[in-house]
């Protein structure tokens, strides 16, 4: 733990001093005491029906350690043959750790499916990962797009040679694992740990069934709006959606053919069927389906309600008794209930915990006396990013303020703001016309403070 504390005070020296001969996101800035990865959950995601469905093996529990290591990980560039891709690339805090475009950019073009999202991704029985499951275990699954020759184009010797001569990485595995050492395996295990702490149990969902009484989930809520408690009455009720996303994990035990296409096009695990994965967090990670093909919530509603196609794979959870292809034929009312219930498990944490953020971006208060209030600079656009992308200044007070943006070798390449400006927010765009891909550094200066935040432009 101590070796993890001089880390982060190394790091952070580093962000504050060292920036014209290295960009501060060369090196994660990480806290003195790692975030604990293990927070307790509400009874009702403790109970035995959503424990079954944990697929975390006894040979890799999470640890501060190792998730803190897996976080590093997962942000780190340096595991894609050009740096300029990471797993957060394709799986964005933002967006549920999902990518809001239906196909992802790797290093030699574009992913053939849209990216699964990763919030909940412990709570899988069979601990199967991609749409088509052909992994056999998220341990697996971490190294598979490091990998793939269009999505990160890396090997494992290579990665673990890489890693081995980037000095913050012995001191992290040495907190993990026991040892310097760095192996696939570890990377794969850290990573895995990482992923599996993306839980987060605060949706409004969540808070009004942990105010109900016991029982099992399907229950009205108190703490829901009647249209709500009308989405949820339909979700567990006639609309039978808990015949594929079962309980108050709304996830499934298996890859199912949800009748997509009559012949399909992409066959996934086999005919046509698809990994199931949890709802938890749905509203964040759109499009939808395995080819992103559904833009929002009310067109997967629309979908099941009346758009499912026949084919002789279709799962038989959706047909009915008789074998004919189940309709539901809800009124426009009732389809609105139904996306209004799916919003409730929502908890935006997964979108802003420092936790699950990137530790190669840094906002800090700079020299500012003690106690003033924060330059703050964030981003507000995506990132990585391929074209344009932006990020919000906000001032505590009004002030002389200098936005700037610097490349890895310290060069000014643009200036956003440079001159008087009010209190508050504002948001800057960044369209780096010309520019190679790589990490760039954004700089706010003003009134003797200083923040930073770094970018990541693709192509």
């Amino acid at each position: 733990m101590r070796r993890l504390a001089a880390l982060a005070l190394v790091a952070a020296t580093f962000v504050l001093a060292a920036f014209a001969a290295r960009l501060p996101s060369d090196a994660p800035v990480l806290p003195a005491t790692p975030f604990d990865y293990t927070p307790a959950l509400p009874p009702h995601l403790t109970a035995p029906p959503v424990q079954q469905d944990d697929n975390t093996p006894a040979a890799n529990p999470t640890t501060d350690a190792g998730a803190t290591l897996g976080r590093v990980l997962f942000y780190d560039t340096r595991l894609s043959s050009t740096q300029t891709v990471a797993c957060a690339t394709c799986h964005r805090q933002a967006d549920g750790f999902s990518d809001p475009a239906a196909r992802s950019a790797g290093v030699a073009g574009t992913t053939t499916r849209h990216s699964m999202a990763l919030s909940f991704a412990r709570f899988y029985r069979n601990g199967r990962y991609f749409w088509d499951e052909r992994a056999a275990t998220l341990e697996a699954q971490t190294l598979m797009p490091i990998q793939d020759p269009v999505e990160m184009g890396m090997t494992l010797d290579g990665v673990t040679a890489r890693l081995s001569a980037t000095p913050f990485y012995g001191p992290l595995f040495e907190d993990a694992f026991g040892t310097p050492e760095v192996t696939p395996d570890r990377v794969s295990r850290a990573l895995a740990q990482f992923i599996r702490s993306m839980v987060a149990p605060q949706s409004r969902y969540d808070l009004a069934r942990a105010a109900a009484p016991p029982g099992p989930p399907g229950q009205p809520l108190a703490g829901l709006t009647a249209q709500e408690n009308q989405g949820l009455a339909l979700f567990f009720g006639r609309g039978r959606c808990t015949t594929c996303h079962v309980g108050d994990l709304m996830v499934s035990t298996q890859a199912r053919n949800n009748g997509l296409d009559a012949v399909p096009a992409d066959a996934g695990a086999g005919g046509g069927r698809f990994k199931v994965g949890s709802l938890r967090n749905v509203e964040r990670t759109a499009p939808y389906m395995h080819d992103g093909r559904f833009a929002t919530l009310e067109e997967v509603v629309q979908f099941y309600d009346n758009g499912v196609r026949d084919s002789p794979t279709l799962d038989p959870l959706m047909r009915n008794p008789n074998g004919t292809v189940r309709r539901l034929n809800l009124s426009p009312a009732e389809r609105a209930a139904l996306v209004a219930f799916l919003r409730t498990l929502t908890d935006d944490s997964i979108a802003t915990d420092e936790r699950w953020s990137d530790p190669f971006v840094s906002p800090t208060a700079g020299d500012a006396p003690a106690g003033a209030p924060a330059l703050r600079l964030a981003l507000a656009g995506p990132n990585p990013f391929a074209g344009r992308t932006s990020v919000r200044l906000t001032l505590p007070d009004a002030a002389d303020a200098t936005v700037a943006v610097f490349d890895a070798t310290g060069r000014r390449v643009a200036t956003l703001a440079d001159g008087p400006r009010a209190a508050g927010a504002t948001v800057l765009a960044w369209q780096p016309d010309g520019l190679p891909a790589g990490r760039y550094l954004v700089r706010a200066t003003a009134g003797g403070r200083t923040a930073t935040v770094a970018l990541t432009l693709t192509r």
